[in-house]
């Protein structure tokens, strides 16, 4: 039974992995075993499960629904070996967890640092993505995302708020002013978020959105904050990315009082699946370091609103 169940572990890290050679990187086993072991679950189920190429592997029909089922399955054993084992109160296994890259950079080390430390027998697999993922079909246990959470087949909890700041050199206000309202952004030059809908309108609640003249835009906030330091305009970011900047020096706020619409860190993890002891700790070790005033906060509203 127990090989059954690596069989089917070792073809879902192959599909997740997107190879043969990353998922031996993952299990630590060789490439040619990893395809051994495929090839004998594919001759014991009498199937072909992946279609192979020089480049890549893609699932079949039938390894479609075998992979859909094997999540399942895998999820449950896991389920009950985290209850048998007494889990609620000292996690065991591989936690897979992703996070947006910036956030992750700027806020996450502390955290897993401290995870690690408090539950030794935990083992954490962090990546960094910016992209959207399909936590069911690639294997990870939590996410960590910044949204509004409309996803309804996701279950979500609120570890922080995520506000924003318009920001900017010292150097670059010596030249050209600081606004007052946000109608005064007219006449100053954005460095804008490639991603942000509509690109170039800043909204403000309270006031109609502001159109801000812009011949730059990147899709990374850690750039954006970097213009902004070199005073080659005005950037409008969350707070997570700007505060260590102001704290040094490197960037100054404006338009504070003008607040934007705060939208929420959050975890998420399947809704097919009951939340484990490894998800629990996760989740509530980012409550306890983040929570309603969260640290990146502090230098940027002074009132702690």
């Amino acid at each position: 039974m127990t090989d059954k169940f690596e069989d089917i572990r070792t073809f879902i890290t192959v599909v997740q992995a997107k190879g043969f050679a990353g998922a031996g990187e993952r299990l630590g086993v060789a490439k040619s075993a990893i395809s051994r072991r495929v090839s004998d679950l594919e001759d014991r189920l009498g199937t072909r499960l992946l279609h192979r190429t020089t480049r890549e592997v893609s699932l079949t029909e039938s390894g479609a629904d075998f992979y859909d089922r094997g999540i399942k399955l895998l999820a449950d054993l896991e389920e009950a070996e985290d209850f048998a084992s007494k889990g609620r109160n000292s996690p065991i296994g591989k936690l897979r967890v992703t996070a947006p890259v910036s956030f992750g950079i700027s806020c996450m080390a502390p955290v897993l640092g401290e995870l690690s430390a408090r539950y030794p027998r935990l083992s954490v697999q962090m990546e960094f993505l910016d992209r959207h993922t399909d936590l069911v079909r690639e294997g990870f246990d939590v996410a960590v995302r910044i949204s509004r959470m409309k996803d309804s087949s996701l279950i979500a909890r609120k570890l922080a708020p995520i506000r924003h700041a318009v920001c900017g050199s010292p150097d670059y206000f010596r030249k050209h002013g600081q606004p007052k309202v946000p109608a005064d952004l007219e006449h100053h030059k954005a460095l804008q978020y490639s991603y942000a809908d509509p690109r170039q309108a800043w909204q403000f609640i309270g006031s109609d959105p502001v159109l801000v003249p812009s011949d730059f835009s990147c899709n990374n906030g850690d750039v954006l904050r970097e213009m902004a330091a070199a005073g080659c305009g005005l950037a409008f970011l969350p707070t997570f990315i700007i505060h260590r900047a102001v704290e040094e020096g490197r960037l100054e706020t404006c338009l504070t009082e003008y607040s934007r619409e705060t939208i929420g860190l959050y975890a998420v993890y399947p809704s097919t699946r009951n939340l484990s002891a490894k998800v629990r700790v996760f989740i509530d070790l980012m409550v306890e370091r983040f929570g309603d005033k969260p640290f990146w906060d502090r230098a940027i509203f002074k009132d702690g609103k």
